[in-house]
């Protein structure tokens, strides 16, 4: 057979050229089959930019996947490398309670019989109860990719469902491309995902590969696959390419999809796939359509996540994200003190999530009532404190302090305000000096402290890696003789921001550093023209808050 396509030609789909149609939501009903949640973050999760796992970890996020709930959790190509397939030999030796891990796979070769395909031997050898293959559906991929005629892609589908089914596997077909192909060509896009489940496939995926599908149009190509295939047949696989994939995969659940296939915290290749995070919120919250047994563990997930893959947590991902529940404006956090849904969608703990009150200059009397009650202080609203309080707020802010992320500075000042902390010791200079000796290659960074700790004089000398390390090391030998406390506290991190860059070098510097003792984290600031100032400041604040409880305050 010509490698060509057939003489008939189909006309594109409607809505691919047409004015668009209304869109009218179809409300899941409970009476169609189970719905399940797919999660690809171990496959196409980790063919993302900055995203891999070992195998140590790629059992531990499947280990948190099932008991999260998650009904199947794709593994990878078992014979694509070495640690997917160290995966499955390590996935065999465990009982999971909830997942059905599931090995990823192509279709059979072109002109090669299935039982001859050595990939397709290795899906065999996995011993996955699920296999999932991706076949082409875009005639164009047919002919120009695979080098096939478009009746033996159909044949090459069928086959390669039918072999592994005969082996006693459950087999999820995930159609690549099909909404680009049905653009094109809706007959045989649908030829495609009919050979498929004829073979016995539960479940035609349908995959936004290229991530540019718009939510219309996704809805309604998935209700005439399932016209074609009848209700329980079909899932969905989305990219978040034109930042949609989580708004096609819920409209194609609308139509009556079963399946969302997707990553934790939207990892993927290009800019991420469906985030599942996002999609099972929704899905419970939003929808009525139970997914997992305890929603109220969905951020601890999402964290967990993340640290395994060792990438920052986003502050703003929907539901889980540090910000989701935050508020600043003065407006919304009086009125949320009084309705919470007036600024809030959902109750922050359905998700394991906590509504958090931010002071800044845009704070109004609510926050810092808010903020302060959280610290244990009772303001009535109106009270000279609180105006107090606020106002040095807003003076700070206007020079370029920012209280978000450094709540124990906050609890300084509300304590200094209502004259409360006595400072641990008082400052008479200090002082940093940094030396390069180019021809010896050596850097050394010194600095000096001096400083009355209850009225006893201390003067200490340090080197440190930079300034504010020998800072830090003088410091500590300084107050160690009176606050023995002072080796528990550990610096964690340590940020820089220009607050009025146009200024260049002679910007407002912002420091921020993070602090722990082990138990307990917490963030200071300091705002200075002058970097080792700023640091200096922002280090003071960091054993102010921890030593300073401690401390008898008059």
């Amino acid at each position: 057979m010509t490698n060509v396509r057939p003489n008939i030609r189909h006309a594109p789909h409607p809505l691919a050229t047409s004015p668009r149609l209304p869109y009218v939501a179809r409300p899941f009903t409970m009476s169609t089959p189970r719905f399940t949640i797919y999660d690809t973050t171990l496959r196409d999760g980790t063919q993302g930019t900055g995203i891999s796992f070992s195998v140590v970890d790629k059992i531990r996020v499947a280990e948190k996947l099932d008991a999260f709930g998650v009904h199947y959790i794709e593994g990878g190509f078992p014979g694509s490398n070495p640690k997917d397939a160290e995966f499955f030999k390590e996935a065999k030796r465990r009982t999971w309670k909830h997942a059905k891990i599931s090995a990823f796979g192509a279709t059979r070769r072109g002109k090669m019989k299935v039982e001859d395909d050595p990939q397709v031997r290795i899906l065999l050898e996995a011993e996955t109860p699920a296999v999932t293959i991706v076949g082409k559906t875009w005639p164009v991929q047919v002919v120009e990719v695979l080098g096939v005629t478009l009746e033996e892609n159909l044949a090459m589908i069928s086959d390669t469902v039918a072999y592994l089914k005969q082996h006693g596997r459950e087999v999820l077909y995930d159609a690549e491309h099909f909404f680009d192909s049905y653009r094109d060509d809706p007959a045989y896009s649908l030829a495609t995902v009919k050979a498929a489940h004829d073979a016995g496939a539960s479940l035609v995926v349908l995959c936004d590969t290229n991530g540019g599908s718009l939510p219309e149009f996704v809805a309604q190509a998935t209700r005439d696959v399932l016209a074609a295939l009848g209700p329980g047949t079909v899932g969905i696989h989305t990219h978040n390419d034109s930042g949609l994939g989580v708004a096609n995969a819920l409209a194609s659940v609308q139509a009556g999809a079963v399946q969302v296939q997707g990553t934790i915290n939207g990892y993927g290749e290009r800019v991420g796939n469906c985030d599942l995070i996002t999609v099972m919120a929704n899905l419970q919250l939003k929808l009525g359509i139970p997914v997992v047994p305890d929603l109220r563990r969905l951020r601890e997930l999402s964290l967990l996540i993340d640290e395994l893959a060792n990438v920052p947590h986003n502050i703003r991902a929907p539901y889980v994200g540090t910000a989701a529940f935050t508020h600043k404006g003065g407006q919304h956090v009086h009125a949320v003190q009084k309705l919470a849904s007036s600024y809030e969608h959902v109750d922050p703990a359905l998700v394991g999530n906590s509504r958090n009150i931010s002071i800044s200059d845009m704070s109004g009397q609510s926050n810092v009532i808010v903020k302060a009650e959280e610290l244990g202080f009772k303001f009535a609203k109106g009270a000279p404190e609180v105006a107090k309080i606020l106002a040095e707020v807003k003076r700070l802010e206007a020079e370029g302090y920012e209280f978000e992320a450094a709540e124990a500075s906050f609890e300084l000042l509300v304590r200094r305000s209502l004259g409360q902390q006595r400072p641990l010791f008082e400052l008479e200079e200090y002082h940093c000096s940094f030396r390069r000796a180019a021809q010896a290659h050596w850097n050394k960074c010194e600095a000096t402290v001096k400083l009355r700790v209850n009225g006893q004089p201390h003067y200490t000398v340090a080197e440190g890696d930079g300034p504010v390390n020998a800072l830090d090391g003088a410091l500590r030998q300084a107050l160690r003789p009176s606050y023995p406390g002072i080796d528990a506290i550990k610096l964690d991190d340590f940020k820089v921001r220009i607050s009025n860059g146009q200024l260049g070098t002679a910007a407002r510097t912002r420091v921020l550093i993070d602090s722990t003792d082990g138990d307990e984290h917490w963030g200071t600031v300091g705002v200075s023209d002058n970097i080792i100032e700023a640091s200096w400041l922002a280090l003071v604040d960091s054993f102010e808050y921890k030593l300073g409880k401690s401390v008898p305050q008059s």
